[in-house]
């Protein structure tokens, strides 16, 4: 059996299918990869019943539909015309670039704005839903104001001296001063004093969406950062920020594991989306670019580290609980 069919035995055999670019959707198909091996959106859309639903503008519903045909054993690309042109109708343009992290928002608030069925649409959003506690404590009377609030990614800057993905995290754990200008109202004090500002965590979701944040605007150019950057396949979110937990955080399984990154090459102006998703099926790799679909290695998905390759992570899935983690390559 050639190397050819025999690759597309596969793809067929486990799902894993191709999806034209349709007017600039490379980012839209690179989310639906992530999506699709996210079983756990396939599982809870199946169980909506979507009779009362307006059918072209409704985003889950069409959502539903392509990840279902997405499973399909079909050899040829998945049809998602319709989830495009519904993304189109709702103001996610086609012909145009766009921002994978900020349309991956989208479709999940479109989940929450047009799924009739309330329960199923926060279990969704429950997924990615990452609460948090902001605090606020006077340097001077070390009064401490709290709001709770959730993110559904968690956002990191990049930075030239921090070269993994622990680095970020910790950053972004941090307290920082505020001072000066940035001093705020202290109701104790009765005045602005010096504070510090930062964010506790109070649970952590089934899946944490990573967002490196590589476009960055220097003097109203924005300008994409190629800098290394490291990730693991598998991390304790407990062990890289002990610090930044909530003296009431409780959950005792805080391990993760990576199944999906979303990789950006070229620059701003000019770029492309592609995917590494790990199949649920056989728990291997599969790079997806468009329509080609072709199985890979862990060493092909460090090579999104960065540095002076322009394929560069841009988004990171994470899965909690411990999974059996295979490097065929490496065996024998």
């Amino acid at each position: 059996m050639s190397s050819r069919i025999c690759g597309l035995f596969f793809r067929s055999y486990f799902g894993m299918r191709g999806l034209t670019n349709h007017h600039l959707s490379c980012c839209v198909n690179t989310l639906l990869q992530t999506l699709s091996s996210t079983w756990e959106i396939a599982d809870l859309l199946e169980k909506w019943e979507t009779g009362g639903s307006c059918e072209a503008g409704n985003v889950p519903l069409q959502l539903k539909r392509v990840l279902v045909a997405m499973r399909g054993d079909s050899l040829q690309p998945a049809p998602h015309r319709d989830f495009l042109q519904c993304l189109h109708t709702n103001n996610i343009r086609l012909n145009r670039q766009h921002d994978a992290d900020e349309v991956f928002l989208f479709i999940l608030n479109f989940i929450q704005k047009q799924m009739d069925d309330r329960a199923l649409a926060l279990e969704i959003q429950d997924l990615y839903r990452i609460s948090v506690e902001n605090v606020l404590q006077c340097s001077e009377c070390s009064s401490v104001r709290t709001r709770t609030s959730y993110l559904l990614s968690l956002p990191l800057h990049i930075k030239d001296d921090h070269n993994s993905l622990e680095d970020c995290l910790t950053s972004f754990f941090e307290l920082q001063e505020l001072t000066d200008l940035n001093c705020c109202f202290c109701a104790p004090c009765g005045r602005k004093t010096p504070s510090k500002q930062g964010i506790r965590l109070l649970s952590l979701p089934r899946i944490l969406c990573v967002h490196l944040k590589r476009f960055r605007n220097m003097r109203g150019d924005l300008r994409k950062l190629d800098c290394r950057l490291t990730f693991p396949e598998t991390f304790d979110f407990s062990e890289v920020v002990r610090d930044a937990l909530s003296s009431t955080f409780t959950q005792e399984v805080c391990r993760y594991t990576l199944y999906a990154v979303v990789v950006h090459s070229g620059v701003t102006s000019c770029g492309h989306y592609t995917a590494y998703v790990r199949h649920r099926g056989n728990n291997r790799w599969y790079y997806a670019d468009d329509s080609d679909v072709q199985e890979a290695s862990w060493e092909d998905v460090k090579t999104t580290y960065g540095g002076k390759n322009s394929n560069t992570a841009y988004m990171l899935m994470y899965r909690r609980g411990s999974v059996q983690v295979e490097h065929p390559e490496a065996s024998g």
